[in-house]
């Protein structure tokens, strides 16, 4: 089955039938869809007094073919994106991340030494994996979002665009109806479902290892209070989220690079590449006065959530840096991919 046919563009579409919208002919004729008394949709009584449905409107009846074509893309996307090698192998990568981080802990405090480098060195929370398990949560998120996650991103969005049309396929997408913006939006929803799924793998692993491996019970805050298991489960939930909602901005800027190449390894090697600069500059002390503007500044905010009360300014100020990083690269992708030659 080829690209496009995974769209369901052809497919699934009812041929035009008597009494469809768009067969209408002369004269009223049977099947024409004109309002003649008793005829189906059109709202006047039939032979036994019954009244049918009124007629959808030709608006109505566009805004939910539209939201069929949006909804079709989205799907394809899924499918497409989540049954390749390449996907199933960086989801593999980023579980394997907090076993090894637990498997390692283990090992090094199996003897009764200490957890982490003795120089403080290390991912966060990795001296308190020991005493309960599901710090290797947090531990492993701290430890794959500078560099790991946002690169597994980096792959799936800049690939998004840029690897259809190497791969010839972009053309026949762009045959279907449902146009140009619909199709970014079902590519950026798709980069976007990847980001929380591989997020979600991480703490998942991380949360199954650390209990297998260590005990779990009560949770003890940075700020040194304790608060139950429960209620420190539901702070590792939204710690996930948080990490997931860090990448959004980075994810548009990695569709936008893919609008501008016809190369897929380019638009990957590119975004990873701009991920990698803007790391090198937020880790200048001299620069500072950019630090706050950078999409990746933010990024280890959520660990103020492990707060007794929680500290909301920077976790906040991380939402608003990736709205605006999401806002202005997916308006930039829209002006750019509405605009391309694919014909070419």
């Amino acid at each position: 089955m080829s690209r496009a046919e995974t769209t369901g563009a052809g497919a699934d579409t009812p041929a035009p039938g008597p009494g469809a919208p768009g067969s209408e002919a002369p004269g009223g004729t049977p099947g024409s869809g004109a309002p003649d008394s008793g005829a189906p949709g059109s709202g006047m009584p039939g032979p036994s007094g019954a009244r049918s449905a009124p007629r959808v409107s030709a608006a109505e009846e566009h805004r939910r073919s539209a939201l069929w074509w949006t909804l079709g893309f989205f799907r394809s996307e899924l499918v497409t994106t989540f049954r390749r090698g390449r996907t199933v192998a960086l989801l593999g990568v980023l579980a394997a991340v907090p076993v090894l981080i637990g498997v390692a802990v283990k090992i090094q405090t199996s003897g009764g030494g200490e957890a982490g480098d003795p120089h403080g060195g290390g991912p966060a929370f990795l001296t308190q994996v020991t005493n309960n398990g599901l710090f290797l949560v947090f531990a492993a998120l701290a430890a794959t979002l500078p560099v790991f996650l946002p690169m597994t991103v980096g792959v799936i969005a800049g690939d998004s665009v840029a690897g259809e049309s190497a791969g010839g396929t972009l053309r026949y997408l762009l045959v279907v109806p449902a146009g140009r913006t619909r199709l970014l939006v079902a590519k950026y929803a798709t980069t976007l479902t990847f980001t929380l799924t591989a997020t979600v793998v991480v703490a998942a692993f991380a949360l199954a290892t650390g209990a297998l491996l260590f005990p779990v019970g009560e949770v003890t805050t940075i700020s040194g209070t304790t608060i139950p298991f429960g209620s420190g489960l539901l702070r590792a939930l939204l710690v996930a989220l948080l990490v997931a909602a860090s990448l959004v901005g980075f994810a548009a800027i990695g569709l936008f690079v893919s609008t501008l190449t016809s190369s897929g390894i380019a638009a990957m090697a590119s975004t990873v590449g701009l991920l990698i600069t803007v790391q090198i500059v937020d880790s200048i002390p001299q620069l500072d006065a950019v630090h706050p503007y950078l999409f990746s500044h933010y990024w280890l905010s959520f660990t103020d959530v492990l707060r007794a009360p929680i500290l909301w300014n920077n976790v906040v100020s991380n939402l608003v840096v990736q709205a605006v990083y999401a806002l202005v690269f997916g308006c930039a992708a829209w002006a750019r991919f509405t605009t391309k030659d694919v014909t070419a």
